[in-house]
């Protein structure tokens, strides 16, 4: 079931794609995407919101169009740029209203923003609420309106059930909290149905833990979920930090005995940028692979053989190609992959060019997001942040594939202020 709110809206035409495969609901958030209006897309993890903004983004002019991601390596695994580059606000220096002023005078930012048809804006929940307040008021000034954005039309992305701004701050800095949120005059599209997870149970499981609460059957899950570590087992770990995942992974590689193969990236682009690519992009400078590595894919693949988090062996390592056996028992050829860095007028500024492998045996929660994985070891007794444990578990397609190290009801954090914005929104679709 989708949710509409701010009146309804009646649509004639419907946006087919034939290279996309719609259920009949992500089919309706097409044609709302495709009506014009200002949209808030949401629902849980794996409900399909990327899959249908990709769907939505195929035949868009990215220069007039442009998708804004929160982090620079998300910015690089979807081909677009980062909100703070797109709209020239830095890292904030000196808080929002030096901020606002130094963006104001770049007559290049303003021109940018006066140039887009609109913005598709990406993980919402990672956006702070003043960065957010400020890319508004600087579309109004840049667009010369006073119409929210300068008219400039806005798609919003994400769940704020997964993680939240990087923040300082006790209170998160949620953009719904902001006026500038509800004078976006946003259309709730709530995408319901889970594309990734096909067990009842499961699904009931993962609705608790989204809304912080750990009811009896979560208790039940997680306890009949909780193993002995299997050093053996080389499911994915899923660490809170990236050190810890780093290091488990160099160790597993050393237990190979098998020869080290070292593949260069290879960076084109100027120096500065090249630089700025190689902080930002998921690709090493250098990948480590051995035959008999455990490695996940890190992009979609457009023929369908995987997807972002499919996990595989490899089998022969060439200096064109690497053959991995997935879990299914099926070899694909691998071939290098570009993944591009842009400026924030959508150039691209800066390239590497790699195999889209990484190595498997572990990764961090808020790495995995948006992955799907088949199994995953997790210590959820130690995480500090709204949304990570929901993170953790709604990566994986099956709950047989959870190996649960521990679990504490101190680490199942969602903020008050989320379930509430949530019920707001039921209330008025």
């Amino acid at each position: 079931m989708l949710g509409f709110s701010n009146g309804g809206l009646h649509i004639d035409s419907v946006a087919k794609n034939s290279n996309f495969d719609l259920t009949d609901e992500q089919q309706k958030a097409m044609e709302l995407l495709n009506s014009g209006e200002n949209i808030f897309l949401t629902g849980g993890a794996g409900s399909g919101k990327s899959y249908v903004v990709r769907a939505f983004m195929q035949d868009k002019d990215p220069k007039t169009f442009p998708l804004l991601a929160s982090t620079g390596a998300a910015a690089v695994l979807v081909g677009g740029r980062t909100f703070h580059s797109f709209f020239g606000l830095g890292i904030m220096e000196g808080g929002p209203v030096a901020t606002f002023e130094r963006a104001s005078k770049e007559g290049r930012v303003l021109k940018r923003i006066a140039a887009v048809e609109g913005i598709i804006i990406d993980e919402i929940s990672m956006i702070p609420l003043a960065a957010f307040e400020i890319a508004e008021k600087l579309s109004r000034l840049a667009r010369q309106s006073s119409l929210p954005w300068g008219g400039m039309r806005v798609i919003i992305v994400g769940d704020f059930a997964q993680l939240p701004p990087v923040s300082r701050e006790r209170k998160k800095e949620w953009c719904f909290r902001s006026p500038t949120w509800e004078s976006t005059g946003l259309m709730n599209c709530t995408l319901t149905h889970n594309q990734r997870v096909q067990e009842n149970d499961f699904l009931d499981v993962l609705a608790d833990v989204r809304q912080g609460q750990v009811t009896s059957r979560v208790k039940t899950f997680l306890d009949n979920h909780l193993r002995e570590h299997d050093q053996d087992d080389k499911s994915t770990r899923l660490f809170p930090r990236r050190d810890q995942s780093e290091t488990h992974n160099k160790n597993e590689l050393e237990e190979i005995g098998r020869p080290l193969h070292e593949i260069d990236s290879i960076y084109i682009g100027e120096a500065k940028y090249v630089e700025a690519l190689k902080k930002a992009s998921p690709v090493p400078e250098k990948l480590l692979l051995k035959e008999g590595a455990q490695v996940m894919f890190l992009q979609n693949d457009p023929q369908k053989r995987w997807v972002n988090g499919t996990r595989g062996t490899v089998v022969d390592i060439s200096a064109d190609k690497i053959i991995v056996e997935k879990k299914s028992g099926r070899d694909v050829t691998v071939d290098k992959a570009q993944f591009s860095y842009l400026n924030a007028d959508g150039n691209i500024i800066a390239s590497v060019i790699n195999f889209p492998l990484t190595l498997a045996y572990a990764t961090t929660i808020h790495k995995s997001q948006g992955a799907t994985l088949d199994d995953l070891w997790v210590d959820l007794t130690r995480l500090w942040e709204p949304g990570q444990a929901y993170v953790a578990l709604s990566r994986l397609k099956k709950s047989s594939g959870l190996k649960l190290l521990g679990w504490s009801p101190r680490s199942f954090i969602v903020d008050p202020e989320v379930i509430s914005f949530y019920r707001r929104m039921e209330i008025v679709k």
